[in-house]
């Protein structure tokens, strides 16, 4: 199989798990990072890969993975697509994700190129769970509940904030998929709580949850990257009811997100040109490795 020649566009923590992912995997070859300073203050860790300001001074590149806030994935995505690499991002707006695939789909098509959108955890490989468990009980309900954990994109948004220094939102599971969002802000001087609260608490990403926002001199003190899903439905199988089926993890979030990231980069190349969800890719497709084996392996 030909080796996969993967971008790293973005360098934050997703970023850093991707490299790790993409070292771990032998069908992968590091193409270069992209950073929005190149290679000023270069980490140690990237010393032996190609550091750059735009993708097109890497050479050849087989996918790009877009370790970037949500509301620059779009953004990224049309400029790279248009150049006829592949994209995967994490996007995670989960109102957004049908009309983002269907504004990408006209352009991967016209470039050839293909997009995988939402691929992280959830939105991504939970999503691909919530199906399969609807396709077992197709008359039921599901609750998807998150955390006690670090949300990434609700404390990336709340970082944007005027007056925000460092932020980090934890997400607090209440039952039957309603959740708390806890978010303990660090303050630029000068900077008012009450102004700081009202620009979260407008914010789509908050907007429909319960939400509780504190100031503390060090957001370092008590930030921790665990998070983890509870999945529960409940249903009906043909006429038969109360089938009930359970889905729990609890994980590293970032490095999670990275791996998900890595699978869905390697399905894009056994995919046709178009935009995709998790939810429309072959599981078997996420996997390296001959698909004879992998059958008789798994099944």
């Amino acid at each position: 199989m030909k080796t996969i020649r993967a971008a790293i566009v973005g360098y934050g923590n997703i970023g850093k798990y991707t490299l790790e992912a993409l070292q771990a995997s032998e069908d992968f070859e590091i193409a270069g990072i992209v950073r929005r300073h190149g290679a000023e203050d270069k980490p140690a860790e990237l010393a032996q890969y190609k550091v750059v300001k735009d993708i097109t001074e890497l050479g050849d590149v087989d996918v790009a993975i877009l370790a970037t806030p949500s509301r620059s994935c779009e953004e990224y995505a049309k400029k790279i697509v248009a150049l006829g690499i592949n994209t995967v991002d994490s996007f995670d707006i989960h109102t957004d994700i049908a009309d983002y695939r269907n504004r990408m789909m006209p352009i991967c098509q016209e470039h050839k190129a293909v997009s995988v959108i939402a691929a992280g955890w959830d939105p991504g490989s939970d999503s691909v769970v919530r199906t399969l468990l609807e396709a077992l009980a197709p008359k039921g309900l599901s609750y998807t509940n998150f955390g006690p954990g670090m949300s990434m994109g609700h404390s990336v948004c709340v970082r944007s904030k005027e007056g925000v220094k460092n932020a980090l939102s934890m997400t607090i599971p209440l039952g039957e998929g309603i959740h708390r969002r806890m978010v303990y802000v660090e303050l630029e001087d000068g900077a008012k709580l009450e102004e700081v609260t009202k620009a979260i608490k407008t914010d789509p990403y908050f907007a429909n949850d319960e939400t509780h926002v504190f100031a503390v001199p060090s957001v370092d003190a008590v930030r921790d990257m665990g998070h983890g899903v509870h999945m529960v439905r409940k249903g009906v199988s043909g006429a038969t009811q109360n089938q009930r089926f359970s889905f729990d993890m609890s994980i590293n979030n970032p490095a999670l997100t990275a791996q998900v990231l890595v699978s869905v980069a390697r399905a894009t190349m056994r995919r046709s040109p178009g935009c995709y969800t998790m939810i429309e890719i072959p599981v078997i497709d996420l996997l390296p490795g001959d698909r004879d084996q992998l059958i008789r392996h798994l099944v």
